[in-house]
């Protein structure tokens, strides 16, 4: 396994880009349909959401890895059935809308588990690389 400092900067330097990318998706007028963005930027979500708990723990195993990442994903999207009116304030805005999210779905589910497992896979091979 390589330094854990020279596994630190690709993590950070690929969840970097999987937030521009998400950002992008999400803001950016691409012109493409609404399902394609709402569930390209939960994928990406969930793949940011790997990334930095890689980043936080570089040596764990992947596996662990995506337990922690899942139990995130699904903590944050259970986290939706709670409502406070300054919860719900924040979630009209921006930064809450593109961290926290407004309403509960299942099909977020599937789309973080896609994104977890995508990067989960690609942080493996660069592993064995």
């Amino acid at each position: 396994m390589p330094d854990l400092r020279t596994r630190r900067l690709p993590l950070l330097l690929a969840t970097a880009a999987v937030i521009a990318a998400g950002l992008a998706i999400r803001l950016a007028p691409l012109g493409w349909p609404p399902m394609v963005v709402k569930y390209a930027g939960s994928i990406l979500w969930g793949a940011m959401v790997y990334g930095l708990v890689a980043f936080l723990r570089p040596a764990a195993e992947t596996h662990r890895l995506v337990a922690v990442a899942g139990l995130i994903a699904v903590a944050v999207e259970l986290f939706r059935l709670v409502h406070a009116p300054w919860l719900d304030a924040f979630r009209l805005t921006l930064p809450g809308q593109l961290l926290l999210g407004r309403i509960f779905s299942v099909w977020n589910l599937l789309a973080y588990a896609a994104g977890i497992a995508a990067a989960a896979g690609l942080d493996a091979a660069a592993r064995r690389a």
